[in-house]
């Protein structure tokens, strides 16, 4: 992690605890006094009472985390006296994966295999996530709403990825794999090794093309979509890629450099934003067409009365059609019925 990025992150992390060590010293007094006021005694009962209760919240969570076993984590080099150690761990632990149940694990090359089998359905989860954060984010089209939307989406599947390759993922496990996937996706200082635009114009050309853009009837759509298409097609880049950055942390057998593992998550994510763009952009057209039918239909249907009003009307003054006086005949009154009347 960036050093400077580390710092700001501990120092903001450092005022928070202070600040919430200040407001829990403020209610605790206030909650004494109250009880002084009623007896003295039951004020240093309170106060005692809430130290207790403070120990407890403080002592057995940090005793229970340090009880956790250690997490497996890759080692750096297979020349390491800690990758024979590692790969018989790792074979316990596949042992008792169900999605890998019934494979050879006595050697290297099956546990390979094994992984692979575990990568490809850790594809499917990051798949699914980007295209739905497509979807979803293309029609919102709020700011907010997919920053809450877009974070919950990864960390979920983040999750669902850990239990693929853990089953059973430790406290330990998880704050380990958090940490690493947030560290090596999101540092400040390494955003810019990221193009997106790069990554999403020839894309964006190959599923939407210029053709829908040259009718004049459909260019305001046309925009609306490319705009919804672009928003959708970044935040799916992203999900991608802290999806596979999260795969590379659990299912590999060498930890690499933060860097190394970046770029090729970077390059794998571009390799299937392709395939999220097409099937998001067929959804969300199918959603804008359906949402505009209606409105398209009703709008022509006004244009075509009015235009049939509009032409009955020129042709009864250039006398092509007969005024509706003509067609229709007067009603006779009652002294045209009267047979005994003379005629004037």
């Amino acid at each position: 992690m960036n050093p400077v990025v580390k710092k700001l992150a501990l120092f903001a992390s450092s005022v928070i605890l202070l600040l919430f060590v200040m407001f829990v010293i403020n209610q605790t007094v206030q909650v004494v006094e109250l009880a002084e006021r009623i007896n003295p005694t039951l004020g240093t009962i309170v106060l005692w009472a809430l130290l207790v209760v403070y120990a407890v919240l403080i002592i057995v969570p940090a005793f229970l985390f340090w009880r956790l076993p250690r997490s497996l984590v890759p080692p750096k080099k297979e020349a390491s006296p800690e990758f024979d150690m590692f790969l018989a761990h790792l074979r316990k632990r596949l042992s008792s994966n169900p999605h890998v149940n019934g494979l050879d694990l006595s050697n290297r090359e099956q546990i390979e295999k094994a992984l692979t089998v575990l990568g490809g359905k850790a594809d499917s989860i990051i798949q699914q996530a980007a295209l739905n954060v497509f979807v979803s984010t293309a029609i919102s089209q709020s700011g907010r709403l997919d920053t809450f939307f877009v974070i919950s989406v990864q960390s979920r599947m983040v999750w669902q990825i850990a239990r693929l390759y853990y089953q059973r993922p430790t406290m330990r496990d998880l704050i380990h794999l958090y940490a690493n996937v947030v560290g090596t996706a999101f540092v400040a200082g390494e955003l810019d090794d990221i193009d997106i635009s790069q990554h999403v114009e020839p894309i964006m050309s190959s599923a939407l093309g210029t053709v829908a853009l040259s009718i004049p009837g459909l260019r305001v759509a046309g925009t609306i979509l490319v705009n919804s298409v672009i928003t959708g097609a970044a935040n799916a880049f992203l999900t991608l890629r802290v999806g596979i950055i999260a795969k590379r942390y659990c299912g590999s057998l060498v930890l690499g450099e933060r860097r190394t593992v970046r770029r090729l998550a970077t390059a794998e994510a571009a390799r299937l934003l392709g395939s999220i763009v097409r099937q998001g952009t067929a959804r969300l057209s199918r959603v804008l067409w359906e949402a505009s039918k209606g409105k398209v239909s009703g709008t022509v249907g006004g244009v075509k009365g009015y235009a049939k009003g509009t032409g009955l009307s020129l042709l009864s003054k250039v006398g092509l059609r007969k005024s509706d006086k003509s067609e229709h005949p007067p009603v006779p009154g009652p002294e045209d019925d009267d047979p005994q009347r003379e005629p004037a």
